[in-house]
C-alpha cells in the first residue's frame, strides 16, 4: 500500500454556519484518483467518511445546498418526539445532536427540506458523484439513527413519528462491496480523464475503472481491517477521538448500553460494532500547540516514557478536555482540584495524558463486556495512535491483557480489501482479515507481569472519576460509595481559569444556556443531556451535553 494523495478536509464557515467544502474535496479526491491511474491501471475506488452528515439533492440529483458540518450546533435533539429508550432500542444509536436525524429535524417547515428529493450520506453523495448512481450503503446508513439496527432497513414507523419526508429514504439500500458503477469522467467527456484514468459514461467498458460502495463509515472501514482469526473482537481506534468497544453479532440494545454512551453501528458482513466515544489524541495535540514547540509527537511521547510512572489521572471526557485551549493549565487544574500534585514539566503532563487515556480504554471496554455478556482475552489498537509504541504498552499494562497494535492505517487498508471482495480477489470477512493478518502483522505488546501497580493506579482513576458507582450493584467494581467524591464539577463546561474549581458548587459557564443545578443528594446518572433516573422512577432532563464521559455526579435537576 502506498500513498497517492493527502490532502486537508477543512470546513468552511459561512455566516450562519458551518459546511463541508464538498466541491473541493471532490476536486483534490479526483486529482488523487489521476495520480493513483498514473502509475498503473486504476481497477476501483471507494470513498469513506464521517457517519451522520449527509448532503440534500433534488429530484435530478443536484445538490441543494453545501452540507452542514457536525461541528456546526445547530439541532436540538428529539425531546417529546419520541422515547429516547424506543428509539435506541430500534437504531442502537445514541440520541445526539450530532445525528441525520436531529438535523434533519432542525430543517423542519425550511424550504430546504420541501425542495429535497434525495438525502445523501458523505460517502453515498461521492459515489455519486464519481459514478453517477444513488444509492445508500449500509454501514453509514446505521450512524443517522433512522435505520432498524436489526432489521438492517430504514425505520419507516420512526420516520413517520418524526415527520420526516419518506420519500427521502426511498433509494437502495447497498452492502459493503456493492459496484455502483463505472468511474464517470468529470472533465471534458472523452472517457479518459486527466491523468489517463479510464472512466466510462454508458457502461463498464473494457478496463473501466470501478467505483464500489465500501463500508462508507471510516469507523466501519477501519474495523474491517482488524487482523482477527476468529473469537469476540475488541478493539480500540486509536485518533484524535477515540472508539472503544467489541464487534458483535448482534446489537446490544438495553437502557444500561444507553446510559453508558454505547452505540451500535453496521460492519461488513452484517456485524455490529458496540462502542463507546471517547477522548483520544487530540488532548497531545493541544498540549503541543500551548507550548508553541516543533518537537514531534514522538518526541513528546519519548519523553514522557522517562517520566515517573504512577503520576497524577485526570478524566480525558472531562468537559474542560473537550475544547480547544490550553489543556496543560486544565490538568494542572484537574489535579489541584482533586487533590493531586499537577505534573512539574512537559513529560509528566505528556505522562499524565497517556495513563489516563489507557485508563479510560479499560473502562470502556469493561463497560463493552459487561453490557454484552462478551469476554475479550486480547485488545486489538489501529488508527495512528497504534504506532506509538509507548501507549500501546500503557494501554496493555493497564488494561491487564495482551494488546496487538496495527495497521496504522486501517481505514484505507478496510476501504482497499473490500474492494477486492467487490472484485471477486477474496470471498468471505475470514479471507479479508487474514490477507490483513499476512501484510500488516500486528505488533504484540503483553501486559506487565507485576499488576499491583496498575491496579491500584486505576482504582485510583475510578475513584476521581466517579465510575466506581456506575453499576450500582450490577456491574464489575467495588459498590459505590454513599458520601460526597471529590472531582470537579462535570457540569462546569469551559476551561478553568487557573482556579480549582470546587467540586461541590458546580457551575454553568455564561456562555452555555444549561441550567444550574441544585444541591440535594449525590445521585450517579448517565450523560447530561440523556434521560435519567433521579431519586424515584421519574425520569427527567439533566440539561446541556457535558461530552464523551460514561457518567456524572449530580445533586437534584431542574424541571426539564
Amino acid at each position: 500500500m502506498r500513498e497517492a494523495h493527502r490532502f486537508a478536509n477543512r470546513p468552511v464557515r459561512v455566516l450562519d454556519g458551518l459546511y463541508w467544502d464538498v466541491l473541493g474535496l471532490l476536486t483534490q479526491a479526483r486529482g488523487g484518483i489521476a495520480l493513483a491511474a498514473s502509475r498503473g491501471r486504476l481497477t476501483s475506488v471507494g470513498v469513506t467518511a464521517w457517519g451522520g452528515d449527509f448532503a440534500l439533492l433534488d429530484r435530478a440529483g443536484r445538490l441543494l445546498a453545501n452540507p452542514r458540518h457536525h461541528l456546526d450546533p445547530y439541532t436540538s435533539g428529539l425531546t417529546g418526539l419520541v422515547s429516547w429508550q424506543d428509539h435506541y432500542e430500534l437504531t442502537g444509536v445514541r440520541p445526539g445532536p450530532g445525528t441525520t436525524a436531529c438535523q434533519l429535524l432542525a430543517h423542519a417547515g425550511s424550504p430546504l427540506l420541501e425542495a429535497a428529493d434525495h438525502l445523501a450520506m458523505m460517502p453515498d453523495l461521492f459515489t455519486l458523484w464519481l459514478s453517477g448512481e444513488m444509492l445508500a450503503e449500509r454501514t453509514i446508513a446505521s450512524t443517522s439513527q433512522l435505520l432498524d439496527a436489526r432489521t438492517g432497513r430504514w425505520a419507516d414507523s420512526l420516520v413517520t413519528r418524526l415527520g420526516l419526508p419518506h420519500h427521502l429514504f426511498a433509494h437502495r439500500l447497498a452492502e459493503p462491496g456493492t459496484v455502483a458503477g463505472p468511474l464517470r469522467d468529470g472533465s471534458d467527456g472523452s472517457g479518459v480523464g486527466s491523468g489517463g484514468v479510464r472512466s466510462s459514461r454508458n457502461g463498464r467498458g473494457p478496463g473501466a475503472t470501478m467505483v464500489v460502495a465500501v463500508a462508507g463509515h471510516d469507523a466501519a472501514s477501519a474495523a474491517t481491517a482488524l487482523p482477527v482469526s476468529a473469537g469476540s473482537v475488541g478493539y480500540i481506534s486509536l485518533g484524535p477521538r477515540s472508539l472503544a468497544g467489541l464487534e458483535l453479532d448482534a446489537p446490544v440494545t438495553s437502557r444500561a448500553a444507553r446510559l453508558a454512551g454505547f452505540t451500535n453501528e453496521g460492519g461488513v458482513m452484517g456485524t455490529v460494532r458496540f462502542t463507546r466515544a471517547l477522548n483520544g489524541l487530540t488532548l497531545l495535540q493541544e498540549c503541543r500547540r500551548a507550548w508553541g514547540v516543533r518537537t514531534s509527537y514522538a518526541d513528546l511521547v519519548a519523553e514522557a516514557a522517562t517520566a515517573p510512572a504512577f503520576g497524577p489521572l485526570i478524566d480525558p471526557g472531562h468537559p474542560w478536555f473537550l475544547e480547544p485551549g490550553d489543556i496543560p493549565a486544565r490538568i494542572a487544574a484537574y489535579c489541584r482540584s482533586t487533590g493531586q500534585a499537577p505534573p512539574e514539566d512537559r513529560a509528566q503532563t505528556v505522562r499524565c495524558v497517556l495513563e489516563s487515556l489507557a485508563c479510560s480504554y479499560r473502562w470502556a471496554l469493561e463497560q463493552a463486556e459487561f453490557l454484552s455478556d462478551r469476554r475479550v482475552e486480547a485488545v486489538h489498537l489501529v488508527g495512528g495512535g497504534a504506532a506509538s509504541a509507548t501507549l500501546c504498552g500503557l494501554v496493555a499494562d493497564f488494561a491487564g491483557r495482551p494488546v496487538l497494535a496495527g495497521p496504522v492505517e486501517a481505514t484505507a487498508v478496510g476501504n482497499l480489501l473490500v474492494q477486492a471482495m467487490a472484485d471477486g480477489r477474496l470471498g468471505s470477512l475470514t479471507e479479508l482479515r487474514e490477507v490483513v493478518r499476512r501484510s500488516f502483522r500486528p505488533r504484540p505488546f503483553p501486559p506487565a507481569a507485576r499488576r499491583e501497580p496498575y491496579e491500584i493506579a486505576y482504582s485510583r482513576y475510578r475513584r476521581l472519576t466517579g465510575i466506581d458507582g456506575f453499576w450500582n450493584d450490577a456491574g464489575p467494581g467495588p459498590r459505590p460509595d454513599t458520601g460526597r467524591r471529590t472531582r470537579p464539577a462535570r457540569h462546569a463546561a469551559s476551561a478553568p481559569s487557573g482556579t480549582p474549581v470546587t467540586p461541590a458548587t458546580p457551575a454553568t459557564p455564561a456562555t452555555s444556556a444549561a441550567p444550574a443545578v441544585s444541591v440535594t443528594s449525590v445521585t450517579s446518572v448517565g450523560l447530561s443531556g440523556d434521560r435519567v433516573t433521579a431519586g424515584a422512577d421519574e425520569e427527567v432532563e439533566v440539561g446541556a451535553p457535558v461530552g464523551l464521559h460514561h457518567m456524572i455526579d449530580v445533586e437534584a435537576f431542574p424541571a426539564p
